[in-house]
């Protein structure tokens, strides 16, 4: 079983910046095959970034501004958000593919983080 912690939201002003953090515990490849989704209020949850043995994917409004990473010596795996706008709160989950080639398709994705939130506002 993997469990997944995510930790690092906050409440930033636009322009700023915010690093995410997520822990896993169980198997320890499983940061080779994370991802970072997002869910605003009314919208569908949506996959943001994605790490795969070191194949990363972004969504196409985050490019240039979010960058996906992994601790080579712990099972953790970062999203390092910079330029942050109002359209970037929501809140952000990680979640393992458990092996599977995922990319930014949720439905890829078998464990699941508990959240934690992002605002973005001046």
């Amino acid at each position: 079983q993997v469990r997944l912690v995510e930790s690092g939201g906050g409440s930033v002003q636009p322009g700023g910046s915010l690093t995410l953090t997520c822990e896993a515990s169980g198997d320890p490849h499983t940061k080779n095959f994370m991802a970072w989704f997002r869910q605003a209020p009314g919208k569908e949850r949506e996959g943001v970034a994605a790490w795969f043995w070191g194949d990363t994917y972004y969504l196409d409004s985050v490019k240039g501004r979010f960058t996906i990473s992994q601790d080579n010596n712990k099972n953790m795996v970062y999203l390092q958000m910079n330029n942050l706008s109002p359209q970037d709160t929501a809140m952000y989950y990680c979640a393992s593919s458990a092996g599977e080639r995922g990319g930014l398709r949720r439905q890829a994705y078998r464990y699941w983080g508990q959240g934690t939130q992002v605002t973005v506002s001046s």
